[in-house]
């Protein structure tokens, strides 16, 4: 039986053809890492250097505002800066033709300067005792350009490092005294002297400290021994080697000290002056007299220790010791004796060693003073009063005339 053509289901339709091309999902994602790989590294790599860049923008404008704040404010005041400039430049003017130097040579021929200031037109010049001492040859040179090469040597005082000079020069210029016990800490103070041979220097300073006493040997680079006869203004201003001698003044160009020395040889910052009206009493003694003639007791004071205060029933601050008394001396022939400790010196109370022994030094010689004492009797403290007759004080060696 033959098969008819509508005995058979048609051919179904042929599926369309499959292309299996490669995908690109594996592609892209490489590429986006590295994208991502490449942002990272520049970050790393430029990060630091656009944050600079920022900072620097920030610290720059910051500066800049400084800057322009700063010259603003510095315009205001700049009328007052301009006062204080005048005011120095016064200040040198006023004081600098009074300055002189002072030039040195020793038996050894070691040449050596310092300063000093004219403080009488008839020649008189004041400077340290330690620019003189030893010096067997002088000569000294003024603002002017003068030369004095025979200077009189009219005094000195070593104990307080002030000597006395005359020269014979006509139409000087002498400085005016100040009044030393009028400064306050933190005025305004000037130097004028040759240090290091650099002629009519001026420095600038401040007052730091008045009554300086106790410092040592080894600190003080000048003249200088620490004695109750010294007392010192202490500056800031720069002194050096050379400065020795010459004045420290003020805002009205008066002499206010004179500059003595340094403290230290390393650090800078501190230097001391004789103030003015120790200077000023000294000079007017040895123009008279060629020296200092003082009071002597023949004692030395210390202060009193807790344990002795405590058994004497003094209170703090009382008192001056007695350390030691010397043989033949107007202190043993009153009757003084070691350890006892003296409560008062005619009317002033005894309470500071430095103090009393210049109290003592300013009483004449020859004139007769009183002292109240405590000391222990049989364990008991005791007090007496004793009269005692002022000895003159032994003369220290005297500057070479």
């Amino acid at each position: 039986m033959s098969a008819s053509a509508s005995d058979y289901d048609p051919l179904p339709d042929p599926p369309p053809p499959r292309h299996n091309y490669p995908s690109n999902g594996d592609g892209t994602r490489g590429l986006r890492l590295l994208v991502v790989l490449l942002a990272v590294l520049v970050v790393i790599l430029a990060g630091p250097y656009l944050l600079s860049r920022f900072r620097y923008a920030d610290t720059r404008a910051r500066m800049q505002a400084e800057v322009d704040v700063a010259s603003t404010q510095l315009t205001k005041v700049r009328a007052e800066l301009s006062d204080l400039v005048t005011a120095s430049r016064l200040v040198a003017k006023r004081v600098s033709p009074s300055v002189v130097s002072i030039h040195r040579a020793d038996i050894q021929g070691i040449e050596g300067q310092g300063s000093g200031v004219i403080v009488d037109p008839e020649g008189y010049i004041v400077t340290n005792y330690h620019v003189l001492e030893g010096a067997t040859g002088l000569h000294v040179i003024l603002a002017d350009g003068r030369v004095e090469y025979e200077p009189v040597v009219v005094g000195g005082d070593m104990r307080i490092d002030l000597a006395l000079l005359k020269i014979n020069k006509s139409d000087l210029i002498a400085a005016d005294w100040g009044d030393s016990d009028q400064l306050q800490v933190g005025d305004l103070v000037w130097a004028v002297g040759s240090p290091f041979g650099l002629d009519h220097t001026v420095t600038f300073g401040i007052v730091s400290a008045k009554q300086r006493r106790t410092l040592s040997q080894r600190s003080l680079q000048g003249g200088l021994q620490s004695n109750p006869f010294q007392e010192f203004l202490q500056t800031d201003v720069a002194v050096n080697p050379g400065n020795s001698g010459g004045p420290l003044v003020d805002l009205d160009g008066n002499i206010v000290g004179i500059n003595t020395a340094i403290v230290g040889q390393v650090y800078q910052g501190i230097s001391l002056a004789i103030p003015s009206n120790l200077a000023k009493d000294t000079y007017e003694r040895l123009k008279t007299d060629g020296w200092i003639e003082r009071g002597y007791l023949g004692v030395s004071p210390q202060p009193v220790d807790d344990r002795l205060r405590r058994r004497l029933g003094l209170q703090d601050g009382e008192g001056v010791l007695a350390a030691t008394v010397s043989a033949f001396t107007p202190a043993e022939r009153a009757g003084l004796q070691r350890g006892d400790v003296i409560l008062k010196w005619n009317e002033h109370n005894a309470s500071d060693p430095f103090l009393l022994t210049q109290a003592i030094a300013d009483t004449p010689v020859g004139s007769k003073a009183r002292l109240k004492i405590c000391r222990l009797v049989r364990s008991q403290p005791e007090e007496l009063d004793l009269e005692v007759t002022v000895g003159a004080a032994p003369r220290l060696e005297r500057l070479s005339q």
